[in-house]
Protein backbone atom coordinates (compact mmCIF):
# COMPACT_ATOMS: atom_id res chain seq x y z
CA UNK A 1 0.00 0.00 0.00
CA UNK A 2 1.46 3.42 -0.93
CA UNK A 3 2.12 5.75 2.01
CA UNK A 4 -0.51 8.21 0.74
CA UNK A 5 -4.21 7.31 0.67
CA UNK A 6 -7.27 8.94 -0.85
CA UNK A 7 -8.21 10.04 2.68
CA UNK A 8 -4.80 11.70 3.14
CA UNK A 9 -5.21 13.58 -0.12
CA UNK A 10 -8.73 14.67 0.80
CA UNK A 11 -7.51 15.98 4.18
CA UNK A 12 -4.82 18.09 2.51
CA UNK A 13 -7.23 19.51 -0.06
CA UNK A 14 -9.98 20.22 2.47
CA UNK A 15 -7.48 21.99 4.74
CA UNK A 16 -6.75 24.35 1.84
CA UNK A 17 -10.35 24.53 0.62
CA UNK A 18 -12.59 24.05 3.70
CA UNK A 19 -15.95 22.47 2.80
CA UNK A 20 -17.65 24.93 5.18
CA UNK A 21 -16.89 27.71 2.67
CA UNK A 22 -18.98 26.02 -0.04
CA UNK A 23 -22.39 27.40 -0.97
CA UNK A 24 -25.40 25.49 0.36
CA UNK A 25 -26.38 24.31 -3.14
CA UNK A 26 -22.93 22.98 -3.97
CA UNK A 27 -21.62 19.40 -3.99
CA UNK A 28 -17.99 19.24 -2.92
CA UNK A 29 -15.66 16.60 -1.51
CA UNK A 30 -15.10 12.97 -2.41
CA UNK A 31 -17.71 11.95 -4.99
CA UNK A 32 -16.26 8.59 -6.11
CA UNK A 33 -13.70 6.32 -4.48
CA UNK A 34 -12.61 4.48 -1.34
CA UNK A 35 -10.82 6.68 1.23
CA UNK A 36 -8.59 3.74 2.19
CA UNK A 37 -7.20 3.20 -1.31
CA UNK A 38 -3.64 4.27 -2.06
CA UNK A 39 -2.70 7.16 -4.30
CA UNK A 40 0.40 7.40 -6.48
CA UNK A 41 -0.81 9.46 -9.43
CA UNK A 42 -3.08 12.50 -9.34
CA UNK A 43 -4.63 14.39 -12.26
CA UNK A 44 -6.05 17.88 -11.70
CA UNK A 45 -8.56 19.49 -14.08
CA UNK A 46 -11.41 21.99 -14.18
CA UNK A 47 -14.13 19.64 -15.45
CA UNK A 48 -14.79 15.89 -14.97
CA UNK A 49 -15.81 15.53 -18.61
CA UNK A 50 -15.40 12.29 -20.59
CA UNK A 51 -12.15 13.39 -22.24
CA UNK A 52 -10.62 14.24 -18.86
CA UNK A 53 -11.75 10.93 -17.38
CA UNK A 54 -10.24 9.19 -20.41
CA UNK A 55 -6.96 11.00 -19.76
CA UNK A 56 -7.09 9.92 -16.10
CA UNK A 57 -7.66 6.29 -17.09
CA UNK A 58 -4.97 6.34 -19.78
CA UNK A 59 -2.21 7.62 -17.48
CA UNK A 60 -3.17 5.35 -14.59
CA UNK A 61 -4.52 8.04 -12.28
CA UNK A 62 -5.59 7.03 -8.79
CA UNK A 63 -7.20 10.36 -7.89
CA UNK A 64 -8.85 12.90 -10.18
CA UNK A 65 -9.26 16.35 -8.60
CA UNK A 66 -11.64 18.75 -10.37
CA UNK A 67 -13.07 22.18 -9.71
CA UNK A 68 -16.52 21.48 -11.12
CA UNK A 69 -18.63 18.69 -9.60
CA UNK A 70 -19.72 15.67 -11.60
CA UNK A 71 -22.96 15.27 -9.62
CA UNK A 72 -24.06 18.80 -8.78
CA UNK A 73 -27.80 18.26 -8.95
CA UNK A 74 -29.75 15.49 -7.28
CA UNK A 75 -29.69 12.14 -9.07
CA UNK A 76 -31.82 9.04 -8.55
CA UNK A 77 -29.46 6.53 -10.15
CA UNK A 78 -26.11 6.17 -11.87
CA UNK A 79 -26.89 3.57 -14.51
CA UNK A 80 -24.47 3.73 -17.43
CA UNK A 81 -27.24 4.92 -19.73
CA UNK A 82 -26.34 8.62 -19.56
CA UNK A 83 -23.22 10.78 -19.32
CA UNK A 84 -23.14 11.03 -15.52
CA UNK A 85 -23.71 7.34 -14.86
CA UNK A 86 -21.22 6.37 -17.55
CA UNK A 87 -18.62 8.60 -15.92
CA UNK A 88 -19.21 7.07 -12.48
CA UNK A 89 -18.94 3.54 -13.86
CA UNK A 90 -15.75 4.32 -15.77
CA UNK A 91 -14.12 5.89 -12.72
CA UNK A 92 -14.99 2.96 -10.46
CA UNK A 93 -14.08 0.33 -13.04
CA UNK A 94 -10.59 1.79 -13.39
CA UNK A 95 -10.03 2.59 -9.71
CA UNK A 96 -10.06 6.38 -10.10
CA UNK A 97 -11.31 8.38 -7.12
CA UNK A 98 -12.92 11.77 -7.81
CA UNK A 99 -12.64 14.77 -5.49
CA UNK A 100 -14.19 18.19 -6.11
CA UNK A 101 -13.42 21.62 -4.64
CA UNK A 102 -15.87 24.10 -6.16
CA UNK A 103 -17.29 27.16 -4.38
CA UNK A 104 -15.13 26.35 -1.37
CA UNK A 105 -12.10 26.77 -3.64
CA UNK A 106 -13.67 29.98 -4.99
CA UNK A 107 -13.95 31.46 -1.50
CA UNK A 108 -10.74 30.12 0.10
CA UNK A 109 -7.64 32.27 0.27
CA UNK A 110 -5.67 31.44 -1.71
CA UNK A 111 -8.29 30.12 -4.07
CA UNK A 112 -9.50 30.24 -7.65
CA UNK A 113 -9.48 34.02 -8.04
CA UNK A 114 -6.08 34.34 -6.39
CA UNK A 115 -4.70 31.98 -9.02
CA UNK A 116 -6.36 34.03 -11.76
CA UNK A 117 -5.00 37.30 -10.32
CA UNK A 118 -1.50 35.84 -10.06
CA UNK A 119 -1.63 34.69 -13.69
CA UNK A 120 -2.54 38.25 -14.73
CA UNK A 121 0.14 39.93 -12.62
CA UNK A 122 -2.38 41.45 -10.20
CA UNK A 123 -1.31 41.90 -6.57
CA UNK A 124 -4.32 40.94 -4.45
CA UNK A 125 -5.57 43.24 -1.70
CA UNK A 126 -8.73 41.40 -0.65
CA UNK A 127 -11.95 39.67 -1.74
CA UNK A 128 -14.47 41.27 -4.06
CA UNK A 129 -17.40 39.71 -2.15
CA UNK A 130 -16.18 39.13 1.43
CA UNK A 131 -17.77 36.52 3.66
CA UNK A 132 -17.32 35.45 7.28
CA UNK A 133 -14.47 37.54 8.75
CA UNK A 134 -13.77 39.36 5.48
CA UNK A 135 -10.52 37.56 4.66
CA UNK A 136 -12.23 35.05 2.38
CA UNK A 137 -14.90 35.34 -0.24
CA UNK A 138 -15.60 35.22 -3.96
CA UNK A 139 -13.49 37.29 -6.36
CA UNK A 140 -10.44 39.46 -5.69
CA UNK A 141 -9.49 43.13 -5.91
CA UNK A 142 -5.91 44.25 -6.52
CA UNK A 143 -3.51 46.30 -8.58
CA UNK A 144 -1.03 46.04 -11.42
CA UNK A 145 2.57 47.08 -10.83
CA UNK A 146 2.11 49.98 -13.26
CA UNK A 147 -0.74 51.48 -15.26
CA UNK A 148 -1.37 50.34 -18.82
CA UNK A 149 -4.05 50.90 -21.44
CA UNK A 150 -7.13 48.71 -21.56
CA UNK A 151 -5.95 47.43 -24.95
CA UNK A 152 -2.62 46.41 -23.42
CA UNK A 153 -4.35 44.82 -20.45
CA UNK A 154 -6.68 42.86 -22.71
CA UNK A 155 -3.62 41.49 -24.52
CA UNK A 156 -2.09 40.64 -21.14
CA UNK A 157 -5.15 38.56 -20.25
CA UNK A 158 -5.16 36.76 -23.61
CA UNK A 159 -1.45 35.94 -23.27
CA UNK A 160 -1.74 34.75 -19.66
CA UNK A 161 -4.66 32.33 -19.96
CA UNK A 162 -4.94 29.12 -21.98
CA UNK A 163 -6.18 29.64 -25.52
CA UNK A 164 -9.85 29.13 -26.34
CA UNK A 165 -11.81 29.24 -29.58
CA UNK A 166 -13.27 32.70 -28.99
CA UNK A 167 -10.44 34.19 -26.96
CA UNK A 168 -10.99 37.36 -24.91
CA UNK A 169 -13.69 40.02 -25.29
CA UNK A 170 -13.22 43.51 -23.90
CA UNK A 171 -15.73 46.32 -23.32
CA UNK A 172 -14.63 49.91 -22.80
CA UNK A 173 -12.35 52.58 -24.25
CA UNK A 174 -9.19 50.81 -25.52
CA UNK A 175 -7.07 53.77 -24.36
CA UNK A 176 -8.51 53.85 -20.86
CA UNK A 177 -5.83 53.66 -18.18
CA UNK A 178 -5.94 50.48 -16.08
CA UNK A 179 -4.26 50.02 -12.69
CA UNK A 180 -6.80 48.67 -10.20
CA UNK A 181 -8.35 45.35 -11.18
CA UNK A 182 -11.16 43.09 -9.95
CA UNK A 183 -11.21 39.42 -10.98
CA UNK A 184 -13.60 36.55 -10.44
CA UNK A 185 -12.99 33.10 -11.86
CA UNK A 186 -16.10 31.56 -13.41
CA UNK A 187 -19.42 33.27 -14.13
CA UNK A 188 -19.25 36.70 -12.51
CA UNK A 189 -21.88 39.06 -13.86
CA UNK A 190 -23.82 38.80 -10.60
CA UNK A 191 -21.00 40.85 -9.05
CA UNK A 192 -20.86 43.70 -11.55
CA UNK A 193 -22.24 46.01 -8.86
CA UNK A 194 -19.45 45.01 -6.51
CA UNK A 195 -16.83 45.79 -9.15
CA UNK A 196 -18.38 49.26 -9.53
CA UNK A 197 -18.44 49.77 -5.77
CA UNK A 198 -14.78 48.69 -5.50
CA UNK A 199 -13.74 51.58 -7.73
CA UNK A 200 -11.59 49.42 -10.01
CA UNK A 201 -10.63 50.29 -13.57
CA UNK A 202 -11.46 46.89 -15.06
CA UNK A 203 -13.28 43.71 -14.08
CA UNK A 204 -12.14 40.34 -15.44
CA UNK A 205 -14.56 37.42 -15.30
CA UNK A 206 -16.37 34.89 -17.49
CA UNK A 207 -19.80 34.25 -19.00
CA UNK A 208 -20.86 37.90 -19.19
CA UNK A 209 -24.35 38.27 -20.67
CA UNK A 210 -25.38 40.99 -23.11
CA UNK A 211 -27.88 42.96 -21.03
CA UNK A 212 -25.99 43.05 -17.71
CA UNK A 213 -22.80 43.98 -19.57
CA UNK A 214 -24.34 46.76 -21.66
CA UNK A 215 -26.25 48.17 -18.69
CA UNK A 216 -23.04 48.16 -16.65
CA UNK A 217 -20.96 49.90 -19.32
CA UNK A 218 -23.63 52.58 -19.76
CA UNK A 219 -23.10 53.79 -16.18
CA UNK A 220 -20.75 56.75 -15.78
CA UNK A 221 -17.39 55.71 -14.37
CA UNK A 222 -18.13 51.99 -14.52
CA UNK A 223 -15.12 49.66 -14.79
CA UNK A 224 -14.22 48.31 -18.21
CA UNK A 225 -14.99 44.62 -18.74
CA UNK A 226 -12.83 41.72 -19.88
CA UNK A 227 -14.81 38.55 -20.58
CA UNK A 228 -12.93 35.25 -20.87
CA UNK A 229 -13.99 31.64 -21.24
CA UNK A 230 -15.24 30.04 -18.01
CA UNK A 231 -12.76 27.16 -18.26
CA UNK A 232 -9.83 29.45 -19.00
CA UNK A 233 -10.59 31.68 -16.01
CA UNK A 234 -10.43 28.71 -13.62
CA UNK A 235 -7.61 26.69 -15.16
CA UNK A 236 -4.85 28.55 -13.22
CA UNK A 237 -6.35 27.06 -10.03
CA UNK A 238 -5.24 23.59 -11.14
CA UNK A 239 -1.57 24.46 -10.56
CA UNK A 240 -2.49 25.91 -7.16
CA UNK A 241 -4.25 22.68 -6.14
CA UNK A 242 -1.28 20.69 -7.43
CA UNK A 243 1.02 22.71 -5.15
CA UNK A 244 -1.26 22.00 -2.18
CA UNK A 245 -0.99 18.25 -2.73
CA UNK A 246 2.73 18.36 -3.52
CA UNK A 247 3.42 20.15 -0.24
CA UNK A 248 1.43 17.54 1.71
CA UNK A 249 2.79 14.50 -0.12
CA UNK A 250 5.99 15.18 -2.11
CA UNK A 251 6.11 11.61 -3.47
CA UNK A 252 2.87 11.95 -5.41
CA UNK A 253 3.07 12.15 -9.20
CA UNK A 254 0.81 15.11 -9.96
CA UNK A 255 -0.24 16.25 -13.44
CA UNK A 256 -2.33 19.25 -14.46
CA UNK A 257 -4.58 18.37 -17.37
CA UNK A 258 -4.18 20.50 -20.49
CA UNK A 259 -7.31 19.07 -22.11
CA UNK A 260 -9.42 22.05 -23.15
CA UNK A 261 -12.92 21.55 -21.74
CA UNK A 262 -14.30 24.91 -22.82
CA UNK A 263 -17.72 24.31 -24.35
CA UNK A 264 -16.92 26.20 -27.56
CA UNK A 265 -14.81 24.51 -30.24
CA UNK A 266 -14.82 27.04 -33.07
CA UNK A 267 -14.56 30.81 -33.34
CA UNK A 268 -15.26 32.56 -36.64
CA UNK A 269 -14.29 36.26 -36.75
CA UNK A 270 -16.93 38.59 -38.13
CA UNK A 271 -16.03 40.53 -41.29
CA UNK A 272 -15.09 44.17 -40.85
CA UNK A 273 -18.18 46.41 -41.17
CA UNK A 274 -18.32 48.30 -44.46
CA UNK A 275 -20.96 50.85 -43.44
CA UNK A 276 -22.60 52.28 -40.34
CA UNK A 277 -25.94 50.65 -41.01
CA UNK A 278 -28.23 49.14 -43.57
CA UNK A 279 -31.43 50.35 -45.16
CA UNK A 280 -34.27 47.83 -45.24
CA UNK A 281 -37.00 48.48 -47.78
Amino acid sequence: MPPVTVADSVRALEAAYPPALAQDWDAVGLAVGDPAEGVRRVLIAVDPLPEVIEEAVTVGTDLLVTHHPLLLRGVHGVAATGPKGTAVHRLIRHGVALFTAHTNADAARPGVSDALAEALGVTVEGPLAPQDDGTVGIGRVGSLAAPESLAEFSRRVADALPATAWGVRTGGDPQRSVRRVAVSGGAGDSMLHLARAAGVDVYVTADLRHHPATDHLAEAGAPALVDVAHWASEHPWCAQAAAVLAAAAPDLEITVSTVRTDAWSLGSPSPEPTCAGAVIS
